[in-house]
């Protein structure tokens, strides 16, 4: 399958028009499950036992989960974290021990409809791309391996001083298969990237921060990101969704192409329903009445 391991061990909440159930199913697959309250889906890993290490099962529920908020327009924001000591150790130290003895040979493959990402390891990262709502990952403990490549299919990420990250492949005589080989140089630098893959050093979440791995550390890092995700679900859904893809296309397309998106958007956005209404909600110092898409 993929990615690392820990080798030493095994503003107020927006009115909404409409919402998915306050406590919604939680995804296929015992090791993820979540809750959408007022707009804002709180994904959990939850495989506390073994720091959230990754086995199928965390690939499958990770992915169903993805894809099911993917497609749910009164989702408006996403908290992503792991419950437990950590967010996430990595690869389950098994699958490396069935690796020495030829039993794990290839990584699984998640469809022919998967899109750029075809391993499962790698749709378990690369989902929380595809969602048009921001994704804030909330890390504490270990992010290594597997885990850390979780963590940058975010859109931010926040994180606790102390946490503990690594590319982690190397210990393990691997490289990075979860999209962070492509991800990575983008948020870092090249160089700055090369060397933590090829040396599977661990940062702390400060040093992260400096390096542009994190958007910041902050002492409590889920509360701070279920704050963030409260007061961005208050905004205009039809201009977070935009925002989000603008953002996206930058240093991914040509200027042309990006400055025509910006002409686009901003063309749709004035004078729709939701944005008159945050102009007759700021005049009048009162919360937005948005409505999600259809």
């Amino acid at each position: 399958m993929t990615v690392g391991g820990d080798p030493t061990a095994g503003g107020g909440a927006p009115h909404v028009v409409r919402q998915a159930p306050a406590d919604a199913a939680p995804a296929p697959g015992s090791r993820v499950s979540y809750t959408v309250r007022d707009g804002v889906a709180d994904v959990r890993l939850d495989r506390p036992d073994k720091r959230n290490a990754l086995d199928p099962a965390m690939f499958a529920g990770l992915v169903q989960a993805g894809e099911r908020l993917r497609d749910d327009p009164a989702v408006r924001a996403v908290v992503l974290s792991g419950n437990g000591r950590s967010f996430c150790a990595g690869l389950d130290v098994a699958a490396f021990e069935a690796m020495t003895t030829g039993e794990h040979t290839r990584p699984e493959e998640a469809g022919s409809s998967a899109g750029p990402a075809r391993s499962l390891g790698q749709r378990a990262a690369h989902v929380w791309t595809e969602l048009a709502v921001p994704v804030i990952a909330a890390l504490h403990g270990h992010a290594y391996g597997g885990g850390l490549q979780i963590a940058l299919g975010a859109d931010i990420r926040l994180a606790a001083p102390d946490t503990r990250l690594s590319v982690m492949e190397i210990a393990w005589g691997l490289v990075p298969d979860m999209t962070g080989t492509q991800v990575l140089p983008e948020l870092v630098g090249r160089d700055v990237a090369m060397e933590l893959t090829l040396t599977g050093r661990v940062l702390d979440g400060v040093e992260a921060a400096r390096l542009g791995l994190l958007t910041r550390v902050e002492a409590d890092p889920l509360t701070a990101a279920q704050a963030l995700a409260a007061e961005i679900a208050g905004k205009n859904p039809d201009a977070v969704r935009d925002a989000k893809r603008l953002v996206n296309l930058a240093g991914r397309t040509g200027l042309a192409e990006g400055f025509a998106a910006e002409q686009a958007a901003i063309r749709r956005l004035i004078g729709s329903p939701n944005q008159v209404e945050a102009v007759h909600a700021q005049q009048s110092s009162r919360a937005p009445r948005f409505t999600d898409p259809v």
